[in-house]
Order: structure tokens, then C-alpha cells, then sequence
């Protein structure tokens, strides 16, 4: 087995034995890279993905749209905690809400919540 294998497989570190910065492809990259505000609200998305709770209800919705009594029930969780949850989807536009009479539908904002679900559960599946 090849020594650079081993350390991998260790879990070491590997760094480089030398300093040598690779100049083109570090400019390539910072072309490319977003602004910074840009990168703080994508970890800001990202963390909205990071509760059991949001999670289940944005799959709940990936599935049909709900009420608020309705996703209370199928969760077994109290009304108030679906509600405060579908407020901070709704803050970060990851959910849509319908008012029919007394009734307030909730359902995903648009295909990309969807989809991002959908690779989730493929890339734990795999």
C-alpha cells in the first residue's frame, strides 16, 4: 500500500511537503467564488435544513399542502411548534401560504425545496 494511502486512511492530515501555491487555478477560483454576503446567507439556508423538525414538515409538503392543524396532527406535535417552524420556512422562502376562508394552506415555495430534498435522501441512501 502506498504511503499517501495509508495516511488517508489513518486520518491524518495530508498537507502539502512544500509550499507551492498554484497561482492560475487560485485566480480561477476566486473568479468564481460569490461575494462573501452571498456565502453567509447560503449557510444560513443550509442551516434551516439542519432541524428534524423543519425537515419533516418541508418533506410533509413536498407531498401535498397542509394546513397547520393538519401538519400538527400527522406529526404528533402541538400547533404552536408547527406554527412557529413554518414562520421561519416562510422568513426564509422555503415555504408559501394560501388563505381559503378560515383555513391557511402551506405548501414548498417552489421545485428547488423539492429537489434539494430529493438529493438529500438519495445522498444518505447511497
Amino acid at each position: 500500500m502506498a504511503e499517501e494511502e495509508k495516511t488517508v486512511r489513518d486520518g491524518d492530515i495530508d498537507q502539502c511537503d512544500f509550499i507551492c501555491v498554484h497561482e492560475n487555478v487560485v485566480n480561477q477560483v476566486l473568479k468564481a467564488m460569490p461575494k462573501e454576503q452571498q456565502l453567509m446567507d447560503l449557510a444560513d439556508f443550509f442551516k434551516i435544513f439542519g432541524d428534524p423538525t423543519r425537515i419533516r414538515i418541508l418533506y410533509v409538503l413536498s407531498q401535498s399542502q397542509m394546513c397547520v392543524c393538519d401538519i400538527a396532527n400527522l406529526l404528533s406535535m402541538g400547533q404552536s411548534a408547527i406554527s412557529h417552524q413554518l414562520r421561519v420556512l416562510k422568513q426564509m422562502r422555503l415555504v408559501k401560504f394560501k388563505r381559503e376562508g378560515k383555513t391557511v394552506f402551506y405548501s414548498l415555495a417552489d421545485g428547488h425545496i423539492q429537489t434539494i430534498l430529493a438529493q438529500g435522501m438519495e445522498h444518505i441512501s447511497e
